[in-house]
């Protein structure tokens, strides 16, 4: 039996403007993480391990360090026609940028039509998790209708907070409720709702008559989630996959089914804090299910004048010079002095922690200098008075580039 062809098309044009200032020079999916990641690395390597290597990658905002990235780490087979393409905004259906995540594909419609797929795949850029997409892909034929929506189980008493889906056993999607008051529950589980992951498999036809009746419509948001979506639901034309019901080689017990939308500063750092535990929530070392990336070439982390690092993530050209890392993440060329603390901290590429510092639940953006004697995250209003932003929880983010003046 031939296999189907399938285009996979991952939506990266998004700003991120509650991941402010870590978005402010680069657009979400090229935010940095897990020390040597970028957060679109994810969804690609879920295509890629998924089979599906014929990947158009729709950019849009401050999306130099994205498409640089992309095209230096993900270079494919091209003997075999594989590809990972940024595709910028084109302006292919008048004189105006993406005006939603529908409108991004409907410009962008030549890319569907030159690969000719029997299905499209399309899912977002942005969040932590690992999915074999083929097995939704196979759910979705076997439905027999022409959309499914990926979908996570969420306790009812906090569905309020997302796009919810309501379907019966047969799978098929009654209603799709935006951040509803009285979420519905699961036949099968009355206490737990799903909620929406934005991720979406189409057949190709009817997803094109879709996307040209959105482009015409002049009340259209031109959104995934709130407007082609809801059109199949009406139809009674879309299902749900349930994401629990993903078996990932290599996953185990714990981190089976972990999905973490990284959408603000709280939550980008507490996904961090997910990776460092001895069992971790989120196993980056689960080598049948690989992430991929490019990595840095520099030689690997050194301890010198007893420094240490404990539940923490090193990695390659870090330099701890006597100081102390506990709980934490380090990208490559992270350099920490003599009798500093840096604690429950993510720190970028390049960034350098002078002697005799204190770091507490910090972030620091690349190429951050700190110089001997600051600290950071010990007292939020002189964090602030810096012009640092701090978190509802009390993360302090120091921007890119930035020389930290002592107070």
């Amino acid at each position: 039996m031939a296999q189907p062809k399938v285009l996979s098309i991952v939506l990266a044009g998004g700003e991120g403007k509650r991941l402010m200032p870590l978005t402010a020079d680069r657009a979400k999916p090229a935010v940095p993480f897990g020390g040597t990641y970028r957060l679109i690395d994810f969804a690609l390597s879920n295509m890629v391990n998924s089979g599906f290597t014929k990947v158009a990658v729709l950019t849009q905002y401050k999306s130099h360090s994205l498409d640089r990235h992309i095209t230096l780490a993900w270079r494919l087979s091209s003997m075999l026609n594989d590809h990972i393409t940024p595709v910028p905004a084109q302006q292919r259906r008048g004189p105006h940028w993406y005006q939603g995540s529908a409108d991004a594909i409907y410009q962008s419609m030549n890319l569907i039509n030159d690969e000719d797929p029997d299905y499209v795949i399309v899912f977002g850029a942005d969040n932590i998790y690992r999915m074999d997409v083929a097995q939704m892909l196979e759910a979705h034929i076997d439905s027999g209708l022409p959309a499914s929506v990926a979908a996570i189980r969420v306790p009812r008493s906090e569905a309020s907070a997302f796009g919810i889906i309501d379907a019966g056993k047969d799978r098929v999607i009654d209603r799709f409720l935006e951040k509803p008051k009285d979420p519905p529950g699961l036949p099968d589980a009355p206490d737990m709702s799903f909620a929406s992951m934005g991720n979406y498999i189409f057949s190709r036809k009817e997803f094109v008559e879709r996307l040209n009746a959105d482009g015409q419509a002049k009340d259209s948001k031109h959104d995934m989630g709130g407007d082609i979506i809801p059109s199949f639901v009406d139809s009674h034309d879309c299902s749900v996959y349930d994401f629990t019901s993903n078996d990932v080689p290599g996953s185990t017990e714990l981190d089976r089914n972990y999905w973490r939308d990284v959408g603000t500063i709280d939550a980008f750092f507490d996904a961090h804090m997910d990776l460092i535990s001895v069992v971790p929530e989120f196993n980056l070392y689960n080598t049948q299910w690989p992430i991929l990336t490019r990595q840095t070439q520099l030689p690997g982390a050194k301890f010198t004048l007893h420094g240490t690092a404990e539940s923490s993530i090193v990695t390659n050209g870090c330099i701890i010079s006597g100081g102390d890392v506990d709980h934490s993440v380090l990208s490559p060329g992270v350099r920490i002095e003599n009798h500093s603390v840096v604690d429950g901290c993510v720190v970028m590429n390049n960034s350098r922690v002078g002697q005799n510092c204190t770091l507490h639940n910090v972030i620091l953006d690349k190429n951050v200098v700190v110089p001997d004697g600051v600290q950071i995250g010990v007292d939020h209003e002189a964090d602030e008075a810096r012009g640092f932003t701090v978190s509802d929880n009390g993360i302090t983010v120091v921007p890119k580039n930035v020389e930290v003046t002592p107070v």
